[in-house]
């Protein structure tokens, strides 16, 4: 009979297009994963995993198991679901997957609250990009994700994934304090047209916002300094080396020398919990996204 957990192993691999890409989606070491692919060779007595230059791919044999895994795993999510839903009670295992600032500023009140009031249930975050986390979601290898989108790109949710809103992310614009525009009330579009700024690096959803609104209104934004994380960024702006743009779920304290200037019209993204509609009725679902809009709640108090 075939091992369900070295079958969930060989779905990861094909989704995540390595070995230990699917040991880190999984939360296990490669070596582990490994080990479990190995298994189920000998299991089916047919190889499984072909070298392909630098990297591996799964052989015709291994897509036919992939393509059951996944059969296989709806079966398993739609019977706990049952289960949970008879109980009434939020429990089992439930992976979340979140972006960066929500996993900082956000997720780690809405987890609290859900130990305490649900100790059966256990949670396990991954941090992963908002570009991605509907895919995941979509194939099954988170259940929830907590994702972000701004007006001019939104979020789509494919078929058989819901979303629901969390709620609206505002956005500064911040400066060295020295700047000619500190002492300003408030800024507009216009007045940001021939500034130096430190932004995210391509691809990522901010980057693509600020590039496209800066163009849309006749100007080719000047990106001195490309960093991911924002704690970087607030470093460089209180360097005097830019400006950023900056979301507020996350940041935390300005650091000494920064000053967070209101943008009107005042750019936002919009926070959305998102999870597979096979899985909609789970009770652990229903009351992660009551802990997360309480959560949220409470940071807009």
């Amino acid at each position: 009979m075939l091992d369900l957990a070295r079958l969930r192993a060989l779905h990861a691999v094909h989704i995540h297009g390595s070995v230990a890409a699917a040991a880190a989606a999984l939360g296990y070491t490669p070596s582990a994963i490994s080990q479990q692919i190995t298994k189920l060779e000998r299991e089916t007595r047919t190889t499984l995993l072909e070298r392909r230059g630098r990297g591996i791919a799964l052989t015709e044999d291994a897509l036919h198991l992939a393509s059951a895994a996944r059969e296989l795993m709806d079966i398993v999510e739609r019977t706990e679901t049952t289960l949970e839903e008879r109980r009434g009670l939020p429990t089992g295992q439930l992976s979340i997957g979140a972006f960066a600032t929500a996993a900082r500023g956000l997720l780690p009140a809405a987890l609290a609250s859900l130990a305490r009031q649900h100790p059966a249930l256990e949670t396990r975050l991954s941090e992963v990009d908002p570009h991605v986390s509907v895919d995941l979601v979509t194939k099954g290898v988170i259940d929830l994700a907590v994702a972000h989108d701004w007006d001019i790109a939104p979020l789509p949710a494919p078929e058989g994934v819901e979303q629901e809103p969390l709620g609206d992310d505002h956005c500064d614009v911040l400066v060295p304090a020295g700047h000619p525009l500190a002492a300003r009330p408030a800024i507009r579009r216009a007045d940001l047209a021939h500034e130096p700024w430190i932004c995210q690096p391509p691809g990522s959803v901010c980057h693509d916002w600020l590039v496209r609104t800066l163009r849309a209104d006749g100007h080719e934004p000047d990106l001195r300094h490309q960093a991911a994380e924002y704690h970087t960024q607030l470093a460089l702006v209180a360097a005097g080396l830019g400006i950023a743009l900056i979301p507020r779920l996350g940041r935390g304290p300005l650091p000494e020398g920064v000053v967070a200037l209101h943008l009107d019209p005042v750019p936002t993204r919009r926070l959305y919990a998102l999870w597979r509609t096979g899985a909609a009725r789970r009770p652990a679902i229903t009351a992660t996204v009551h802990a997360l809009r309480e959560a949220w709640a409470n940071l807009s108090e």
